[in-house]
């Protein structure tokens, strides 16, 4: 069987009891990702970055598809969570790079005033795969270099 799109365990997290995401129920769109270790996110302080939450993942896709990394719908009143780039996108490229083996993250914002727990296990964010288009005379023909934020490095 030849693969289409999925999920694997990246390198470095084989012995670290990784759950494959599944969805809930038949017609979600999302897949279900949790946290591979337990992380606090500090409370936001003024210049602060986000922190970067683990999952021992890593995804395989189409030509033409990418990831969505979307937040809880309860993260941000539950527990005052906020994604920092509001949707995470996992390029196609990513899977298996040289840095990070394709090693998906959530960087989440604490707005709440008392650090926040986040239990290895604990459902963090959902994934969904999508389609994308490019337009007329698109020319990129450059390599990925990199894993996190490499795309923008010069």
């Amino acid at each position: 069987m030849s693969k289409i799109r999925g999920f694997e365990i990246a390198k470095g997290f084989e012995d670290k009891d990784v759950n494959i995401p599944v969805r809930k129920t038949k017609y979600s769109a999302g897949y279900d990702i949790e946290a591979v270790e337990d992380t606090i996110i500090p409370s936001f302080k003024k210049g602060s970055n986000p922190t970067l939450v683990k999952t021992g993942l890593k995804a395989y896709m189409q030509d033409d598809e990418m990831l969505c990394l979307y937040n809880r719908s309860s993260n941000p009143k539950k527990k005052g969570l906020i994604l920092a780039n509001s949707v995470g996108i996992i390029d196609k490229d990513y899977y298996g790079n040289s840095d990070n083996d394709g090693h998906i993250m959530f960087a989440f914002y604490n707005i709440k005033e008392e650090d926040i727990l986040i239990k290895k296990g604990e459902a963090i964010g959902q994934a969904i795969f999508e389609k994308y288009l490019i337009v007329d005379g698109d020319t990129a023909e450059g390599e990925r270099t990199g894993g996190f934020g490499s795309t923008s490095k010069e």
